[in-house]
């Protein structure tokens, strides 16, 4: 079992910046990819970015250009930088760590972008 702490959610107003952070631990070297999804008020928990442990990227066409995944490997913390956000980035935001037996989840954190 993996247990997954996020931190960072906070208000911001549009085109300003957040970075947020996800601490692992428990059996850590079972995760083979860690990530970031989110989920806006009324609709489905989506992808935002998903880095493998060889630390490669992939994001959301919603996001590409904008947020930044890194960390994860020895660390085990995987963090996201959000820059220039926008209102339809608000929603909570939940880390995941994936292994052979299945996906564990963080409890999310709110972040909310104000116009």
């Amino acid at each position: 079992q993996v247990q997954l702490v996020e931190s960072g959610g906070d208000l911001v107003q549009a085109g300003g910046s957040l970075s947020l952070s996800c601490a692992a631990s428990g059996y850590t070297s079972a995760i083979n990819a860690m990530g970031w999804y989110r989920r806006a008020p009324g609709k489905s928990r989506d992808m935002v970015a998903t880095i493998s442990r060889d630390g490669y990227p992939n994001y959301s066409d919603a996001v590409k250009g904008r947020f930044t995944i890194s960390g994860y490997n020895a660390r085990n913390t995987v963090y996201l930088q959000m820059n220039s956000l926008k209102p339809e980035d608000t929603a909570v935001y939940y880390c995941a760590a994936f292994t052979p037996t299945g996906t564990n989840w963080g409890q999310g954190t709110q972040v909310t972008v104000s116009s």
